[in-house]
């Protein structure tokens, strides 16, 4: 890990050197310009006041922006005062001209140097803000919404323990019913934040490899919770065989997503169709439904994360609004994107893109 960083930082020190180095050139080219067109050294000198600025700004350091307020004094001394060609200067005058340029170069560099470094620090600074906002708007929304599953399920499981024996086998099936029901509720929302525990500052670390769809559409059907016998669940494909370079895993999540959604937002009996074909470089994937869809004034939002919009879910457990913000992180991540649209003659759409995956053949 040392050796990895020290590379890095030869990298970057390089590339500041070079970058200082066309910025001090170009500012000699324009001297030179300016020394023929007969300007006086007072617009020459700053010249390589502004290069010694420039030099501040495009390189990480303060080291690039102090080396380039040396020189630019050393060059200007070499090309542009008489004699010319050397480091002396024959008028004494030079004495304080060369010393104050000098000193101006170095405030220069530092002033602006601390400036980056400020405007550094109020990133960070806003950046941590906005992750500990974020943390604390998760773990209010899950303090909250944890507490009527969890309730549910301790109020449940205590009438089981408490009056199995007087229960008939309707009451204890619609109890047990309940229980699964709350917990495939936690279940799901568990997947939910490990997914997002996998992302960072917005990135997501995909483990990708070259996937057949009709496989992980197959497997997010088998984990879609048991309501689905409620709906028609039919899955498509424009081709015998589509290859997707993805993440199987997070995929199988947007999936599981979208189409709890379409089973908790639309009523028994609904059909909802999943889509796939490829499209040139990309894999189409579509997730429909016949329900009531989703209002206009909240398509905009409804990739926000917390955001839950008006609607309810059927059993009128409120939504923590994860599951599309996360679809939309992770489809994204992939390089792709992902839409809402109204489906004809009612129902909602949601499309995404996936890049395709070819076949590696090893001989």
């Amino acid at each position: 890990m040392k050796t990895i960083k020290r590379g890095l930082l030869r990298a970057v020190r390089g590339r500041d050197i070079g970058r200082s180095a066309l910025v001090l050139l170009a500012a000699t080219l324009i001297g030179f310009l300016f020394y023929a067109l007969g300007f006086t050294e007072a617009n020459i000198i700053a010249v390589y006041l502004f290069a010694v600025l420039v030099c501040s700004v495009i390189t990480t350091g303060p080291l690039c922006g102090l080396l380039a307020s040396v020189i630019s004094v050393l060059v200007f001394n070499f090309f542009f005062t008489v004699p010319r060609f050397t480091f002396r200067f024959s008028d004494p005058n030079y004495l304080v001209t060369m010393p104050i340029m000098l000193m101006v170069a170095l405030l220069t560099g530092s002033l602006t140097t601390r400036l980056k470094d400020n405007v550094r620090e109020k990133e960070e600074a806003a950046a941590l803000a906005r992750s500990e906002q974020l943390r604390a708007n998760l773990l209010r929304a899950i303090s909250h919404d944890l507490r009527t599953p969890l309730t549910s399920i301790a109020g449940s499981a205590g009438n089981l323990l408490a009056n199995y024996e007087k229960m008939d086998e309707a009451d204890r099936v619609r109890t047990f019913t309940d229980i699964y029901d709350d917990s495939q509720w936690l279940i799901n929302l568990v997947e939910n934040l490990l997914a997002i525990t996998r992302i960072g500052d917005g990135q997501i670390r995909l483990n990708q490899s070259v996937e057949l769809m009709d496989e992980v559409v197959s497997e997010t059907l088998r984990h879609i919770d048991r309501h689905s016998s409620e709906h028609s669940i039919r899955s498509d494909t424009s081709n015998d065989l589509i290859l997707a370079k993805i993440d199987a895993k997070l995929i199988v999540q947007v999936l599981i997503n979208l189409v709890d959604n379409a089973i908790k937002y639309t009523p028994t009996g609904s059909e909802i169709r999943i889509h796939t074909e490829k499209q040139g470089p990309w894999v189409t994937v579509t997730v429909s439904d016949n329900g009531p869809g989703i209002p206009d004034e909240q398509k905009p939002r409804i990739f926000d994360m917390f955001y839950s919009g008006a609607n309810r879910a059927a059993d009128s457990r409120r939504s923590l609004g994860l599951g599309l913000a996360l679809c939309r992180s992770i489809v994204t991540a992939h390089g792709g994107t992902i839409s809402v649209s109204d489906n004809r003659p009612h129902g909602t759409v949601f499309t995404f893109t996936l890049p395709a995956g070819e076949v590696e053949l090893h001989e």
